[in-house]
C-alpha cells in the first residue's frame, strides 16, 4: 500500500520497519518534516495509516508498506524496487517481537522462538544484505539496528529474545567496520525499557522506563552523529554493561537478586 504525494524536492528518505509500534512511531514523528520522505512499514495497517497522516501534517511525504519481512522473495522484491526508485538514506530496522519463558523449567515454544529470530535478527540482516550494494554504489547511507540492553547478558526470563538482540548487536558492530570505508554508517541502538504494550508484557522489574518520544529524540541525535552505539537510560545501561564484564556466575547471581531469575 502507498500514498501518492505531490512532487516535492526530497532531501532525505528514511525507511522505518515496525513503525506501528511505540519506538518506530515516535521515530517517524521525529523525522517527519518538509523535504523528507518516510517509508513506514508495519503490521498494524490502521495504526500505520493514522501515523502516516500525522507525519503528512508535519510536511513529510509518506508511504505505508506491509510486506512480510520474513518472506525472502517478497522482501527482496520490495527493497529492490524501493532502491531503484528512492534508495533510503537511513534504514531503521526496528520491527521486533518478545516472548518469555512460560513456567519454571520450561523454554519458550520453539515456534515462537523461530518466529522471533526471523523478525528480530534474520530480517534486519536480510535488509542489510539487499540494500548494501546500491548504498555502496552511491557511496552513502546509514543502517540503524534496534537491539536491546538485554544483548549485554541474557535475561533468564527471555533467553530467546536476549539471543536475538545479542546477535543483532554483533552483526551491527561487524557491519560498521566493514562498510565504513564505503561511506556507510551503522549504528546499534540498545534501549532499556521503553513504554509500549510489548514492554508491559515483559516479566520482571522495569527500572528507568522511558516514554517513546524521549527514546526517539536520543536515537535521532545519535544517528545524526553516526554513533557506533546508542544505549540508554543511564544508569541501567552502565549496569547492563557490567553484567557482560563481570564473571558470568556473578552476573547471574546479581540478576536473581534484582528479580529476573525466577519465573514471573
Amino acid at each position: 500500500m502507498s500514498h501518492q504525494e505531490p512532487d516535492v524536492k526530497i532531501e532525505r528518505t528514511v525507511l522505518i520497519t515496525g513503525a506501528s509500534g511505540a519506538i518506530g512511531g515516535a521515530l517517524a514523528k521525529a523525522y517527519a518534516g518538509p523535504a523528507t520522505r518516510l517509508l513506514l512499514h508495519g503490521r498494524r495497517v490502521e495504526a500505520l495509516e493514522t501515523l502516516a497522516e500525522t507525519c503528512r501534517e508535519k510536511g513529510a511525504q509518506v508511504e505505508c508498506h506491509a510486506v512480510p519481512l520474513t518472506d525472502d522473495a517478497l522482501l527482496r522484491g520490495w527493497l529492490e524496487a524501493l532502491a531503484a526508485r528512492c534508495l533510503p538514506d537511513i534504514v531503521i530496522a526496528n520491527a521486533g517481537q518478545n516472548h518469555h519463558v512460560p513456567g519454571p523449567g520450561e523454554l519458550e515454544p520453539w515456534e515462537q522462538v523461530s518466529d522471533l529470530l526471523a523478525i528480530n535478527l534474520r530480517a534486519p540482516m536480510a535488509m542489510a544484505n539487499i540494500l548494501t550494494p546500491p548504498m555502496v554504489r552511491r557511496g552513502s547511507g546509514q543502517f540503524v539496528l534496534i537491539s536491546s540492553l538485554a544483548a549485554w547478558h541474557g535475561l533468564p526470563t527471555t533467553p530467546g529474545y536476549s539471543a536475538s538482540k545479542a546477535g543483532l548487536k554483533a552483526f551491527g558492530e561487524g557491519l560498521r567496520g566493514h562498510l565504513a570505508p564505503h561511506g556507510i554508517g551503522v549504528t546499534v541502538v540498545m534501549p532499556g525499557y521503553v513504554s509500549s504494550p510489548m514492554c508491559a508484557a515483559m516479566p520482571g522489574p522495569k527500572p528507568w522506563e522511558w516514554p517513546p518520544e524521549k527514546a526517539a529524540r536520543v536515537i535521532q541525535a545519535g544517528i545524526a552523529r553516526n554513533r557506533a552505539r546508542i544505549s540508554f537510560p543511564f544508569p541501567l545501561n552502565f549496569g547492563c554493561w557490567w553484567l557482560a564484564v563481570l564473571p558470568a556466575g556473578l552476573s547471574q547471581r546479581l540478576l536473581r537478586l534484582m528479580g529476573y531469575g525466577s519465573h514471573p
